[in-house]
């Protein structure tokens, strides 16, 4: 069994009459991506702040690396806040050598990790460049960087990717994967479901402060029927006897042509409704057979509280 390097167990927040965290739960094993979901104003940041001792539940337990507070652990944790902010004066290997030393590192040992992340993730040659100098993804890969220059076995990531081009979106991912490769824990908290999807092990999504789904992204897909989406103009009435079809709704009804989508029970596949339309020649013109994405669940379990988030 793997040893569970964050736990909280009925946390709850809040601020005279607001909830902002409301009886949460969740226990993370050690070396996985975990990824706290949610809209904006779900709660992720305020969870965050607790779980780092920030500030502190109105209720309930949080554990870190079996400590009851990540102050008695913070050597082991690094940490990006969603207010990003840097030396503006401070060269970009100064910093990440001085937030290393900051968590026990020799400044020697210090010095030469900074040199070394900043090579590996293709900011070498602004190394000694003050970060005034720098554009915005740069100066925030120099802080994610300045956060796991200690080589923490706990990292938590608030909105890492926010503001980030596609390019620098996809070193994070690689930083990110880097460090479960070598069983360090991340937790990051996002609202664009794409990387989630790409990366994380497992996911909790969270909104208004409780949440609404704690597992893997394909237990979460999972909770969402199968279908496969058609276009033709020939009579769909047999497909309605089809064993396992659940139903056959139209996709627009105001619009011309005949899109169709099928819902599929547990008994039937996708291959036997196309199997099935050329037995019966109900010619198609399209056929379309998708699982449905993590935006799909997210939108589906959050409901109206999607409307808040930001998909890029």
């Amino acid at each position: 069994m793997s040893e569970t390097v964050l736990e909280l167990s009925s946390v709850t927040k809040r601020y005279d009459d607001f909830t902002a965290v409301d009886d949460l739960s969740v226990s993370i094993p050690r070396g996985s991506i975990y990824g706290l979901l949610g809209p904006n104003g779900a709660g992720k940041t305020t969870t965050i702040r607790m779980i780092l001792g920030i500030i502190q539940p109105t209720s309930g337990t949080i554990s870190v690396f079996g400590e009851p507070s990540a102050l008695n652990v913070r050597e082991r944790i690094g940490y990006l806040p969603e207010e990003k902010g840097l030396y503006k004066k401070m060269k970009a290997s100064a910093i990440i050598a001085y937030f290393a030393s900051l968590k026990g590192m020799d400044r020697k040992s210090a010095k030469k990790r900074a040199y070394e992340l900043l090579e590996r993730y293709g900011l070498k040659d602004f190394a000694d460049k003050k970060t005034e100098a720098l554009s915005k993804g740069m100066g925030q890969k120099v802080q994610v960087l300045a956060s796991i220059a200690h080589d923490p076995e706990l990292v938590i990531l608030d909105e890492p990717f926010s503001g980030l081009d596609p390019v620098n979106q996809e070193v994070m991912e690689e930083v990110i994967r880097d460090m479960a490769a070598r069983e360090r824990t991340v937790l990051f908290s996002t609202h664009v479901m794409q990387h989630a999807e790409r990366i994380c092990d497992r996911i909790m999504l969270v909104a208004r402060g409780k949440k609404a789904f704690d597992g893997t992204i394909a237990e979460a897909k999972d909770t969402l029927p199968r279908r496969v989406r058609i276009e033709t103009e020939d009579s769909i009435e047999p497909l309605r006897n089809v064993p396992g079809v659940v139903s056959v709704l139209r996709v627009d009804p105001e619009s011309p042509g005949s899109h169709w989508d099928i819902e599929l029970g547990e008994s039937v596949r996708a291959q036997d409704i196309l199997r099935f339309c050329f037995e019966h020649d109900i010619s198609l013109r399209q056929f379309d057979q998708s699982d449905p994405t993590l935006h799909d669940v997210f939108v589906s379990i959050v409901g109206e509280d999607a409307r808040e988030a930001s998909f890029r």
